[in-house]
């Protein structure tokens, strides 16, 4: 289930957000953070499985553009496919008629949307 970000789960964030290749120093992630909860276009969820955060989507939107920048799974729950399932309910929110993604997103993204579940360890 996706829930948008709040205060409340900035360390919960920032831990996930430490997943992401270019997200791993501590200043870099507060700024990343902070870009989150200052700008407006700037839009953040975290993903719940079994009471537990697990993953992280973060979106710049742009009209009703929406372009990934941040997607990250903690790595005891990668390959049961909530990558896939965090991008598709983000495409199914049905506030932006298009959703890309980055150039460091854009591979990821790619395999998790036409991941099957053969493939699901690549999600």
């Amino acid at each position: 289930m996706l829930i948008r970000y709040k205060k409340a789960f900035e360390k919960i964030a920032m831990g996930l957000l430490s997943f992401m290749p270019n997200e791993k120093d501590i200043k870099k992630l507060t700024e990343t953070i902070q870009s989150y909860e200052n700008n407006d276009n700037w839009v953040l969820y975290l993903w719940k499985k079994n009471d537990e955060y697990v993953g992280i989507v973060g979106i710049v939107t742009d009209n009703d553009s929406a372009t990934i920048q941040h997607v990250s799974v903690i790595p005891s729950y990668r390959g049961e496919g909530v990558a896939k399932e965090m991008l598709q309910e983000v495409a199914e929110l049905g506030q932006y008629e298009n959703v890309r993604a980055t150039d460091e997103t854009r591979e990821f993204v790619r395999k998790c949307i036409q991941c099957n579940d053969e493939k699901a360890d690549e999600c």
